[in-house]
């Protein structure tokens, strides 16, 4: 089970880092002067909070996935934050602004999730440690 978590981890990372990063790329070259000045940074703000949660991902991850259920609350914020965002720009629907928050509601329980979780039992530092020295003969891994 840790193992295949570990792999939705990492694919969940995977996918918003890509994502993120062809956001940004064409937000940059193709929407800029298709859209307002005031739009392209909405696009921005999804693509830039893509990536920043694709290295959130990425770490929980490498730390084994100490935390499903953050991993699954950064999964699901970045997918209704960042797509609302852009659909919001594509679509020029404003309403779609409103949903947005959601998306932000879900990012913040996964930081909650990581934080509460870290009190309990101090998973994140070892979980840290892990990540920064690697995994040790006795099995961290």
């Amino acid at each position: 089970m840790a193992g295949s978590s570990v792999r939705h981890a990492t694919l969940y990372a995977a996918i918003a880092g890509a994502s993120g990063v062809a956001a940004g790329a064409f937000g940059a070259h193709a929407l800029r002067g298709h859209v307002p000045e005031t739009r392209l940074e909405t696009w921005q703000t999804g693509a830039h909070y893509l990536l920043v949660h694709a290295v959130v991902l990425l770490v929980l991850a490498l730390a084994g996935d100490p935390f499903p259920a953050a991993r699954r609350l950064f999964g699901v914020g970045c997918l209704i934050f960042a797509g609302s965002l852009f659909l919001l720009v594509l679509l020029d629907l404003p309403v779609l602004g409103a949903i947005t928050p959601l998306g932000g509601l879900a990012l913040i329980g996964g930081w909650v999730g990581v934080g509460v979780q870290g009190l309990r039992d101090g998973r994140p530092a070892d979980a840290a440690h892990r990540v920064a020295t690697g995994p040790t003969s006795e099995g961290d891994a």
